[in-house]
């Protein structure tokens, strides 16, 4: 979960009008003259939101990320290598790219020219690459992880080290890629580190060695497929805790070494949660899981609460030590996006509703059931869904329909509660067995992939036995709420001329997560 709206700078304001370019040994001919076989990949994946995120003519296959912290400089080298397949025959392809100062590319072991313009790394290969072939790309890079403050910035910065960010469209400040969630990719990474320090990323550790100068070197990988916003590496002064979860699943956190025990009381909440969430969504999907809370206290580091890095939930350290009343629900949204967000990641920004509705969806029912009042000081979903629903209308003029955000409202609360309102009509609607039915459906048939609100309907539609593409599309997409099913009595407000929350949100921390 994210909660904030980013403000997009062009490059050149941030880092100057200057343009890299390195020309590699081998000749050959320029996109468009005589010899080139193929044409540029298009520099778009034609996002609803944030259009000019992601690139084509490939797919990425698996990203090697390389990364080496040293704790004097505060800096960063890294390797980023690609593997991929063509999708069109090339003489030109591009990689999100923003705030990185890239060395060198080369291109199946062949140096390539390479220039960075805007949020773009152009690639040159020294020879075109045919349509349909895999192909290695290699670039290595050093990095300043202060170079850009939040929230313009991938980096989470630290007294002792870094954490990563990237939702939605911050990888690309970390490490160049196809920086989309539509091109789901295998990771390994390996994070080397120097003495008094740990470093960690997403997945299973699978190897650690001991390096000159007491430094280390650890080894991690991920056993599904990743969104490039779900990657996490984390350097810091962290000891790794391990506990088991239901059905011997491990489980570990990566906690401040200072703050070990005040943290556990939090910590050891996550058996229950995945147990709970197991009964309603299935076995947990991934090979691990935990929690990483970031060893900072400065309210600008990042900001939201937590963030479902795959694996390994990114959290604000001060929050956790709350009682489990205050956190309990906020932690099963988290978990929820191993689900729906990670398992299944949006096809593309406009399907975030999916992620959010169903995050706070399952994480109001734990909240209820355990007697937990909300903000609004309410103890069942039917009186939450009942005072969203009057607030249907003007939140559809302020920040659009559910499944049509746009970047500067895409974190709203149309996103979040507005889609447990979604969700909650459906069900009252299909019936509690149908609707566990359709999400189990959905998660089957999408698992490690990417899907669309579309996708969804046509799967509520198929396991309902009944059209239910008209139902879901005006709630999802209309103007005016529609008819709540089994609640004749349920009304709207009036759309007031002007609304205490603004519509258009320019940074800063805004948690829209009714679970909190």
């Amino acid at each position: 979960m994210r909660y904030r709206t980013r403000v997009t700078a062009p490059a050149a304001a941030l880092f100057g009008t200057a343009v890299a370019l390195t020309v590699g040994g081998g000749a050959h001919a320029a996109p468009g003259e005589p010899g080139a076989s193929g044409a540029p990949g298009s520099e778009t994946l034609g996002d609803p939101v944030y259009p000019s995120l992601g690139n084509d003519g490939y797919r990425v296959h698996a990203y090697h990320l390389d990364f080496a912290y040293d704790a004097t400089t505060r800096l960063v080298d890294a390797t980023a290598t690609l593997e991929l397949r063509t999708t069109q025959a090339l003489t030109r392809f591009s990689l999100d790219c923003l705030g990185l100062d890239i060395r060198t590319v080369r291109v199946d072991g062949r140096e390539a020219v390479f220039e960075q313009v805007d949020e773009k790394l152009r690639i040159t290969p020294a020879r075109p690459l045919p349509k349909g072939v895999a192909g290695t790309v290699r670039v290595t890079y050093g990095a300043d992880p202060r170079r850009i403050a939040q929230p313009l910035t991938g980096w989470v910065v630290t007294p002792d080290g870094f954490a990563v960010a990237g939702q939605p469209n911050l990888a690309h400040t970390v490490f160049p890629c196809n920086d989309h969630p539509s091109d789901k990719a295998d990771f390994t990474f390996r994070v080397t580190v120097p003495a008094g320090l740990k470093g960690v990323a997403n997945g299973s550790l699978v190897c650690t060695e001991n390096l000159a100068e007491g430094r280390t070197a650890y080894t991690f990988r991920s056993r599904s497929p990743m969104a490039t916003e779900l990657v996490q590496i984390t350097v810091g002064d962290y000891v790794v805790k391990e506990r088991q979860g239901p059905h011997g699943l491990p489980l570990r956190d990566v906690v401040p070494t200072a703050r070990a025990e005040a943290l556990e009381p939090a910590l050891a909440l996550t058996p229950g949660l995945v147990e709970w969430l197991e009964a309603r969504l299935g076995a947990y999907p991934f090979e691990t899981y935990g929690l990483l809370p970031c060893n900072s206290d400065d309210p600008a580091a990042f900001d939201f609460t937590g963030l479902e890095t795959q694996t390994l939930t990114l959290y604000k350290p001060n929050y956790l030590l709350q009682p489990e009343p205050k956190i309990g629900s906020h932690m099963m949204h988290e978990l929820v996006h191993s689900y729906f967000g990670n398992l299944v990641s949006p096809a593309t920004w406009a399907d975030l509703w999916l992620n959010e509705g169903h995050a706070d969806f399952y994480g109001l029912l734990y909240r209820y059931e355990r007697g937990w009042p909300d903000s609004l000081g309410l103890t069942t979903l039917e009186a939450r869904m009942k005072a969203t629903y009057a607030l249907g209308d003007q939140w559809r003029h302020d920040s659009g329909p559910v499944a049509a955000p746009n970047a500067a409202n895409l974190f709203d609360n149309q996103r979040y509660v507005g889609g447990v309102l979604v969700l909650y009509a459906l069900r009252e609607l299909v019936g509690e067995d149908v609707f566990h039915a359709i999400e189990m459906a959905f998660l089957a048939r999408y698992r490690n992939s990417s899907a669309t609100t579309q996708d969804y309907i046509a799967v509520a539609s198929e396991v309902s036995g009944q059209d239910l593409s008209g139902f879901l599309r005006d709630w999802l997409y209309g103007t005016v709420t529609p008819r709540m099913p089994n609640h004749p009595d349920w009304t709207v407000t009036p759309v007031a001329s002007s609304f205490a929350v603004p519509r258009q949100r320019t940074g800063g921390h805004h948690d829209n997560s009714a679970t909190l």
